[in-house]
């Protein structure tokens, strides 16, 4: 996911020749595959060594690229940028403490909550109330409760999946915020260097002296650019091409892909209830993308 990404302009020269969609599918591909090389991490680091790891490496990675300047803005700036890394680091906590309990797939599903109630709130289009309806339809199948004869899944799993997509609906508009307070990446790296303050007591009490092997270290850092680095250069990339609808629409494949990836990569098979979820929060999703208020892209 979407979870802090930086900016590496040198992949950009070599992606202006493959389509757009391409890009945001490759994006997509390195986010899930980033997320279930992070799960194999949790043995040895935990979820909250894994994530301390990943924003970190992904703040530094940011800071020699980026090479912002750091002083001379305003207080209200730096508030908005500490509490987008607040954000930033509380959601990928979460997310990392639910892909730790439930399947890659199921937690992703369940994270779009986020985005899509971003995308519908305060419409009273009957449209986007019918997605909203369907995504939470979807939601519902995965509910670990035995009156819906649910699936067996981990309620605190469930439960950190839907926090990480309500953090990520709060990260969505702090992330505008900053965006519009600094320039260019500037804000993203102040974001970054605060978020990894906030993950690194937990990250270090979990993960200890493993932090220390170099292995771990080379894992951590393919993860931060995997899940960081590698697609927010393709999305830029792609955002110049296509508009931000179409975007959205690609971005909707995201469950069906974690799906994918932890069944190959991690050998997550998911039953009949979990798939027709994915299905039905990515088709809310892709069509509040695709029918949005043009207005206000």
């Amino acid at each position: 996911m979407h979870h802090g990404r930086s900016i590496a302009a040198r992949l950009s020269a070599g992606s202006r020749s493959v389509p757009p969609t391409a890009l945001v599918m490759l994006s997509i591909g390195s986010v899930q595959f980033g997320a279930a090389i992070a799960k194999n991490l949790f043995a040895s680091l935990g979820p909250a060594g894994t994530v301390f790891l990943r924003i970190a490496f992904a703040a530094l990675v940011l800071l020699v690229l980026v090479r912002p300047k750091l002083g001379g803005y305003g207080r209200s700036a730096y508030l908005v940028a500490g509490l987008f890394g607040l954000a930033l680091a509380l959601m990928n906590l979460s997310f990392y403490q639910a892909i730790d309990r439930v399947p890659l797939g199921v937690a992703v599903t369940l994270e779009f909550v986020g985005p899509l109630g971003v995308a519908v709130a305060g419409s009273r289009r009957i449209l986007d109330v019918l997605w909203a309806v369907l995504a939470a339809a979807g939601i519902l199948l995965l509910a670990p409760l035995g009156a819906f004869g649910g699936m067996d899944l981990d309620p605190l799993g469930v439960a950190f999946a839907l926090l990480a997509g309500c953090l990520w609906a709060t990260y969505i508009l702090l992330s505008a915020r900053t965006g519009s307070a600094f320039p260019g990446g500037t804000g993203l790296v102040i974001a970054l260097c605060v978020g990894t303050v906030v993950a690194a007591p937990v990250g270090i009490a979990a993960a200890g002296s493993a932090l220390l092997d170099p292995k771990l270290l080379l894992a951590g850092f393919g993860v931060a650019m995997l899940s960081s680095a590698i697609p927010y250069s393709l999305e830029l990339e792609a955002l110049r091409k296509i508009p931000a609808r179409i975007f959205g629409v690609l971005m909707s494949l995201e469950p069906a892909m974690a799906t994918l990836v932890g069944l190959v990569v991690l050998g997550e098979r998911l039953g009949i209830r979990a798939v027709v979820a994915v299905i039905c929060v990515t088709v809310a999703a892709a069509g509040a993308s695709l029918f949005g208020r043009q207005a206000e892209r």
